[in-house]
């Protein structure tokens, strides 16, 4: 496995604050960076190549799931301390890895975000349905480049009603209007190398990229080692890694110096839908 990059302690941390928010609105907004600014810029760098090569073989950029399932060298900043250290005060320190995604929307055509809960996608999959998501800003995000929205105190629920979404969009169900107030959304308007956090349940979403520049956000998704994973609710080619401390709930975790070949050999560039 490659070691994770050897960098002083981010900036970008949580303070009581922040978790206070993070629990009663459902999402928050660190200030600083995540990464020190050479361990962000080696990211860029290597998405780009990822990017390129996947677009190459037939992929819409928005649909880069699991792209450690391919690349394992992201294990050095999926398993960094310091996006450990931003998520630790909300899962506690024994950490789960349970996945990423690049969403990448391209200037000009970048796909609309229907508005979802994550937890709709992984329904039974985790007990309880706590995942954390790090929003990491590849680009600038904002309102015009199709930045994310979310509903504060929408993460009570998870499980909203969905109905078919007609135009061509990032995910092919969207909950039904009227059921939650979008005008309450609060837009994260992040820099290159800032972050989001967000709960599973919150209802959030984004705007087509009609602009001439392209928007693209990391999303890596942590859960408490307590939580219990059920394999049988998601496809079996699934992994999940132990990220740090204790594998409280005896889940099967994969070795994160590998690639996943039997995803890779199943999908390739065509992951299931899903989120």
């Amino acid at each position: 496995m490659n070691a994770p990059l050897a960098s002083p302690a981010t900036t970008a941390r949580l303070s009581q604050a922040d978790v206070d928010h993070f629990l009663h609105e459902g999402y928050v907004l660190p200030t600083g960076q995540v990464f020190p600014q050479d361990d962000f810029s080696a990211l860029q760098r290597i998405f780009e190549v990822m990017l390129a090569d996947w677009t190459a073989q037939g992929g819409r950029p928005e649909a880069m799931d699991v792209p450690h399932f391919y690349h394992p060298e992201l294990m050095r900043w999926l398993l960094h301390p310091a996006v450990l250290d931003l998520v630790e005060p909300i899962t506690g320190p024994d950490i789960v890895l349970f996945s990423s995604h690049f969403i990448c929307k391209p200037a000009g055509d970048g796909r609309r975000v229907p508005w979802h809960e994550d937890s709709a996608y992984w329904r039974g999959q985790w007990d309880p349905m706590d995942v954390v998501t790090v929003w990491l800003a590849i680009d600038d995000s904002d309102l015009g480049n199709g930045c994310m929205h979310v509903v504060p105190r929408s993460h009570v629920d998870g499980y909203s009603e969905y109905a078919s979404v007609s135009e061509r969009a990032v995910f092919s169900r969207e909950i039904k209007a009227g059921t939650f107030d979008a005008a309450t959304a609060a837009p994260c308007i992040l820099t290159a190398g800032a972050c989001s956090l967000h709960h599973a349940k919150a209802i959030h979403g984004s705007a087509a990229n009609t602009s001439a520049r392209r928007r693209c956000g990391y999303t890596m998704r942590y859960i408490s080692a307590a939580a219990r994973f059920d394999q049988a609710k998601n496809n079996d080619a699934f992994q999940i890694y132990q990220a740090r401390g204790r594998n409280l709930a005896g889940n099967p975790v994969a070795d994160p110096g590998r690639a996943n070949a039997r995803w890779i050999e199943r999908f390739g560039v065509q992951p299931p839908k899903g989120h």
